[in-house]
């Protein structure tokens, strides 16, 4: 592969000595090996794992992998005609599965902690002749925080994430669950399943991500993760590698993870991605949704943020809930939103806006993120409706103590199909990250709702196979 991404191309002085540091712990340490991993477009990790011998060289010219990883949807489907340009959908950049490279990043070096000897390095995507690749998700959130900084901000986020966990059993296959549910926050079930979560909370926690709460959720064998906040690209970085690291600790540990939305067993009851933000000042971290006007419940700036995410929360489904199934989860009185409104506490909103006491804590939680999104693609939504909001000056409605009502507000997309549409005809998307980004997202989903709307399902398979 030809040397083309040096570090004199694209890193500064800080980068090159973060590259350094990683070499000195790969060789104090004694690693054997380090994962270097890219999150695709669907924010799961794919990548290779290199010699520690070979890790300088991946850190000065990047890592080659077929470019055909980029053009698969959900279920490993291509959704894009690569091997011959016949009228279909085409992916010039991936043509023919050529290369690409991946290039790491030295700062998000990790030790892994349940596995011995090996290290783990996040990547940015690069072509062989060194030129972003424009589609990567890692990018796509980078450049929308990037927006931000120039005018002296930036995105501090708090990832509170749902998931379901079961026990496998060796002899039948089956997922038994680890707590029966319909009790939030019971301390008995706390205490039953403390021996199954403890090595998830070990490995985290060695990992740099300590979990900041451990809850045992509604729905039976649900179980939700609270981290601390983080700064934008980093906190995507983090949801990422959290969501991976859990699902590899439970299954060296006889347990199955699942940031599905909402599996099809023992009365699931829906996950979501609760995304807490705000906006804090580059020079002295001061929280700018904090309001300063007595009485006030956000400032005039964040008012303007908060009216950005309601202008285009229909468009942004895509990015927040890219599934199937999340769409299942939009149903009143679930404790989950089914409207464009906010409001103030009140859970059944879709941005519940966090205020009391006004101060430093001040937030905007959206609820309405599946646990599955690319969580690159979910920040970059929330940054590049805010800013919107706040460069149109777009006014709020008064808060809703009754969210589920329809003059509450709209209501949200009933379907990915719903969700796709609106996106794809989406004129601020179009202009805030390009059409070849957009057109790229839509038809990567409508490969994989196009699969689904042709599949007979077990529901129908029941309704009608004897009725009619």
């Amino acid at each position: 592969m030809p040397d083309t991404t040096k570090p004199e191309d694209r890193w500064d002085a800080d980068w090159a000595d973060a590259a350094a540091a990683v070499e000195d712990q790969v060789r104090d340490k004694g690693l054997r090996s380090v994962r270097v991993s890219f999150a695709d477009q669907h924010g799961l990790l794919h990548g290779k794992v290199l010699d520690a011998a070979h890790v300088p060289q991946a850190l000065r010219n990047g890592v080659a992998f077929p470019g055909s990883l980029l053009t698969k949807d959900t279920g490993g489907q291509y959704a894009f005609r690569i091997w011959e340009p016949d009228g279909g959908p085409t992916l010039a950049s991936a043509m023919g599965a050529r290369d690409m490279v991946m290039v790491p990043d030295p700062t998000t070096f990790r030790v892994l902690p349940w596995l011995d000897g090996t290290g783990w390095l996040l990547s940015d995507l690069y072509s062989v002749e060194g030129a972003p690749i424009v589609l990567s998700t890692r990018r796509i959130c980078t450049e929308a925080h990037r927006k931000l900084t120039e005018r002296g901000m930036r995105l501090r986020a708090g990832l509170e994430i749902e998931f379901h966990l079961y026990r496998l059993d060796e002899h039948s296959g089956e997922h038994r669950r680890i707590h029966q549910g319909w009790d939030l926050l019971a301390e008995d079930y706390s205490d039953q399943i403390e021996p199954l979560l403890e090595p998830i909370q070990r490995h985290l926690t060695a990992l740099g991500l300590p979990p900041r709460t451990i809850e045992t959720e509604l729905g039976p064998s649900q179980v939700e993760l609270t981290f601390a906040p983080a700064d934008g690209v980093e906190l995507a970085d983090q949801a990422v590698l959290i969501r991976a690291a859990v699902k590899q600790i439970a299954r060296r540990h006889g347990l199955h993870a699942t940031f599905m939305c909402r599996p099809e067993h023992d009365d699931a009851f829906p996950s979501g991605w609760h995304l807490h933000q705000s906006v804090a000042a580059v020079d002295d971290g001061r929280n700018l949704f904090a309001p300063t006007v007595p009485g006030e419940t956000l400032s005039e700036m964040a008012r303007h943020y908060l009216g950005g995410l309601l202008a285009h929360a229909e468009e942004s489904c895509l990015l927040t809930t890219p599934t199937i199934t999340g769409y299942k989860r939009y149903r009143p009185h679930k404790v989950a939103p089914d409207r464009i409104v906010w409001s103030r506490q009140h859970r059944g909103a879709m941005l519940r806006v966090i205020d009391e006491p006004p101060g430093p804590a001040t937030r905007i939680e959206n609820r309405a993120g599946d646990p599955a999104a690319n969580p690159y693609l979910y920040l970059a939504s929330q940054i590049l409706s805010g800013l919107d909001g706040i460069d149109s000056r777009i006014e709020v409605p008064p808060p809703s103590e009754m969210p589920y009502e329809a003059e509450a507000g709209p209501l949200l997309p009933r379907t990915l199909g719903d969700a796709i549409d609106a996106f794809d005809r989406s004129a601020f998307y179009r202009n805030a990250l390009g059409d070849e980004i957009v057109d790229y997202l839509v038809t990567l989903k409508r490969s994989e709702w196009s699969r689904f709307s042709g599949t007979v399902t077990d529901w129908e398979q029941r309704e009608y196979y004897d009725t009619f």
